[in-house]
């Protein structure tokens, strides 16, 4: 299929936990390799396949400062471990921005551990354990989210919040249906060449 549309806040499958992913066959591979493409028309650092509509635990990523791990990869069914404690003070409204390619045109700050370790298969079906540190570890937190229902806006401390629940209101981001085609709607982050991956969405 290619590059497919991601769906946006409201569609139900993005608010509910995903499947495991029982064996990679060629369907599997397949859903990868749309999510690569989508991935990369969306100038995002991450995708999960609820984001396409896809109810399965697979997430993807597009970082160029990964440490040890490679720069892209794809995770099946992963497991995620917090390593680092996640600070309770207010996010800085600078440096711990987010944004989702599910929620386009809209960031908010969100306080994250700096320190994870994950684990799960590759499409080979061989197992893959890293631990990730700094933006990094935002991504894979941020994807692995996804894939238990949860976007980013549902962890905002109640200032941003009540500042997202305006935005669901006004963009009518309530209900299903909405969604958006990375390489052919305008970019909703206004991404241009030069744009620094770590401010991207995922």
């Amino acid at each position: 299929m290619g590059v497919r549309p991601i769906v946006i806040h409201g569609e139900p499958v993005l608010h509910r936990r995903a499947e495991e992913v029982a064996i990679i066959d060629d369907e599997i591979r397949s859903i990868i390799k749309d999510m690569d493409e989508t991935l990369e028309a969306s100038r995002g650092v991450g995708l999960a396949a609820p984001q396409i509509g896809v109810g399965l635990r697979i997430f993807n990523w597009k970082y160029p400062e990964t440490g040890a791990a490679p720069q892209r990869g794809v995770l099946i069914n992963p497991s995620l471990r917090i390593i680092g404690r996640i600070s309770q003070e207010a996010p800085d409204p600078e440096d711990e921005v987010e944004g989702c390619l599910s929620a386009p045109g809209y960031s908010f700050p969100l306080k994250r551990s700096d320190h994870v370790e994950i684990a799960g298969l590759n499409p080979d079906g061989d197992e893959v354990r890293f631990e990730a540190s700094g933006w990094f570890a935002r991504i894979l937190q941020h994807e692995y989210d996804h894939l238990d229902g949860y976007l980013y806006v549902n962890r905002l401390s109640e200032r941003y919040a009540k500042r997202w629940k305006k935005v669901v209101r006004r963009e009518g981001w309530k209900v299903p249906g909405h969604s958006w085609l990375p390489g052919v709607d305008p970019d909703p982050f206004g991404h241009d060449d030069a744009e620094d991956a770590s401010n991207s969405p995922s």
